[in-house]
């Protein structure tokens, strides 16, 4: 079976197992961003406090946060850990889209994909795996999202070296599948939850998991 023929058939069997993942959780693509910078090191559940207090103080918006003074922003975003870095962060995106989008991030969507991608990956504080949340998930750009968990599921199958890197990774699922943002969007979740319940880092419940036959 070739690697196309094997990342269809994961996508199948995990879907099967799970169901639709109705992923990015956001109300706004600028609070799938913001979300996207803020879950650096840290687990969504401290993320969404974060994200709480903003909407409590009535601030999740571009403008409002551009104005914030950084000491405000890292009081509200202080649960999101490493608050400090992270204020720096999201002020640096917001420099960025007062400079490339008028600070209105749905207007970066006029960019072609890999023109926006070094645009990102261009602010200080955003790495790869941070923009292309952002591509996708705020701006449904077709590009697939690689974290820890793709990289140990698809090495434990023998698809991609333990030691490999993200490019390569995403080369993977970019050159075998059709550029399509929903595929890309639900896959990239699929194999988020499919870790938490059965490809653990430690002790992987591999009798109980989908693809134990793959």
């Amino acid at each position: 079976m070739n690697k196309k023929d094997v990342l269809k058939l994961i996508y199948t069997k995990l879907f099967s197992a799970l169901g639709p993942s109705h992923w990015w959780p956001g109300e706004s693509p600028f609070e799938i961003a913001v979300g996207a910078i803020l879950t650096q090191n840290t687990n969504w559940n401290n993320v969404e406090k974060a994200i709480h207090n903003l909407k409590q103080a009535n601030l999740l918006n571009e403008q409002k946060l551009f104005s914030l003074p950084e000491e405000k922003l890292a009081f509200y975003i202080k649960p999101a850990g490493f608050f400090r870095l992270k204020t720096k962060r999201l002020k640096n995106f917001l420099h960025f889209l007062k400079k490339e989008a008028n600070l209105t991030i749905t207007n970066l969507k006029i960019y072609p994909l890999k023109e926006l991608r070094e645009k990102l990956l261009s602010v200080s504080g955003i790495g790869p795996e941070t923009a292309d949340s952002i591509l996708l998930y705020a701006l449904d750009k077709p590009i697939f999202v690689v974290d820890v968990y793709t990289k140990r599921m698809f090495s434990r199958h023998g698809l991609v070296p333990e030691e490999t890197s993200y490019q390569e990774i995403q080369d993977l699922f970019m050159d075998n599948l059709d550029p399509n943002v929903q595929l890309f969007n639900e896959y990239h979740a699929l194999i988020v939850r499919a870790c938490k319940k059965w490809c653990l880092k430690n002790k992987p419940r591999c009798e109980e998991c989908p693809l134990n036959n793959i």
